[in-house]
């Protein structure tokens, strides 16, 4: 089950408001929740009597229990809700004496309905601080592709520069990735958390000819989306959960690595917000390590595993499982508390990011103009045919690269280049700034494709 995660490690991969929605009282709430809603559902078809479901709504409060304790007696049974609908039976008998209300606790459900509901609430509770840091993080990288859609970068594949591109146009990439993962969240958070009521076997029988009007009721008290079957063996929903909460984690994953590698000393293109005690070395004065983004790749590294136990865990036997439903309790909660906690540093990331264009400048010239060739290459294709044009091309940049001389250098001096390109073109085509195809279209059709979501 879920719990309170503090001490030496706990901060540094969650430590967001999510994990307010994700201790073990949290958790406890939400079961006792489940419970109410049942009593209250109950009554509304005239099931249950008003007065004994107002008295289980009332003894619903999770201070009065003891998360530590229900944990230990859970072992009984192989789940905390056991023990707990004990305590909460005790509770109410006190309150509103053993006949009048007690007798209609947890009447109608199977443990496996109180934990599914449960856990759905918890994750519906968790998502809404998570998404809107997802949107916080999805506005700053709008801001940041608007402010800088023409300043010119190094565009780099596997590891290399390869043609120009703008910091814009990669935010924009930041941007559209973060949408779509908050997108598919929001879809599983409305549409897919469900609630969890079925009985024993599924049949509702112990709630006679009301058991499907009991469950609609149920659903709306929650504030959860009603089931057309009880999923006690079908965890699409689970599954599904978990799947869109690993593909945030990697988006910000690679968001994250994009940031290391552009704040490395020899590229220094950008740069985490400072602070006192940010990023600092135990033993290196003069480091400032991008401390935010090693977090977010730390947390969302461990997310995929995660995933893949929820995965495994699809296959259930019959209709109940025999521990496959219950490998899944603390995954799904680690996923929500890790992706939370990478979703409210990317944020921070991002709103503070310090974008250095000087050195995005100086970068492109580190090789002379080679970053140039595609488009010299193109443009003598005209007249010497395309082989032939980018035959020439790679002697020259491997001439430039060889000799220390600048691409530019070398296409001067070469008679068969002179005879095509003058000196004012060669240095038009060099320039980066100039080679930038659909680069600012792109950025635009992402900001349009955001300003739903941030109006």
């Amino acid at each position: 089950m879920p719990s309170d995660r503090g001490g030496l490690f706990g901060p540094l991969s969650g430590g967001s408001r999510a994990d307010a929605e994700l201790s073990d009282r949290a958790f406890l709430q939400a079961m006792l929740d489940a419970e109410r809603a049942l009593a209250v559902a109950s009554a509304r078809v005239g099931i249950v009597p008003e007065a004994a479901a107002a008295a289980i709504a009332g003894a619903c409060q999770a201070d009065a229990f003891d998360p530590d304790d229900l944990g230990r007696r859970a072992l009984g049974s192989g789940n905390p809700v056991v023990p707990l609908v004990r305590d909460l039976t005790e509770r109410v008998a006190e309150a509103a004496g053993p006949e009048a209300a007690a007798r209609w606790v947890h009447s109608g459900a199977t443990s496996q309905d109180i934990l599914d509901t449960a856990a759905s609430l918890v994750a519906f509770r968790a998502l809404g601080p998570i998404l809107d840091d997802l949107e916080g993080a999805s506005r700053a990288a709008a801001d940041l592709a608007d402010r800088h859609q023409a300043t010119v970068m190094a565009g780099r594949t596997l590891g290399q520069q390869a043609l120009p591109t703008t910091f814009g146009l990669k935010a924009a990439g930041w941007l559209v990735a973060l949408d779509e993962a908050a997108a598919e969240l929001e879809r599983v958070r409305r549409t897919r958390l469900a609630a969890q009521l079925g009985g024993a076997a599924g049949t509702l029988a112990s709630l006679g000819p009301a058991g499907v009007e009991v469950t609609r009721h149920y659903a709306q008290v929650l504030a959860l989306c009603e089931p057309t079957l009880p999923w006690h063996t079908n965890r699409a929903r689970v599954a599904e959960l978990a799947g869109a909460l690993g593909t945030a984690g990697g988006i910000m994953g690679k968001l994250a690595l994009d940031v290391t590698l552009l704040a490395q000393t020899e590229i220094g293109e950008v740069a985490e917000p400072s602070g006192e005690g940010r990023g600092g070395s135990s033993t290196l004065p003069h480091k400032r390590n991008p401390v935010g983004a090693v977090l977010v790749r730390a947390a969302t590294a461990r997310a995929p595993g995660l995933v893949a136990t929820v995965l495994a865990a699809m296959a259930q036997e019959q209709e109940r499982a025999t521990g496959a439903w219950h490998a899944e309790w603390e995954p799904q909660a680690e996923l929500l508390r890790l992706v939370g906690g990478a979703a409210a540093r990317t944020r921070e990331l991002l709103e503070g990011l310090e974008v250095h264009p000087d050195r995005m400048r100086a970068n492109l010239e580190a090789t002379g103009g080679l970053l140039l060739t595609e488009r010299v290459a193109g443009v003598l294709a005209d007249p010497l045919g395309r082989v032939v044009a980018n035959d020439l091309v790679r002697r020259m940049a491997g001439e430039a690269a060889a000799s220390g001389r600048s691409f530019r250098e070398v296409l001067l001096a070469d008679s068969t280049v002179r005879a095509h390109l003058d000196e004012a073109e060669i240095d038009r085509l060099l320039d980066p700034a100039g080679y930038l195809g659909s680069a600012s279209q792109l950025i635009d059709r992402a900001l349009a494709a955001h300003r739903p979501r941030r109006g």
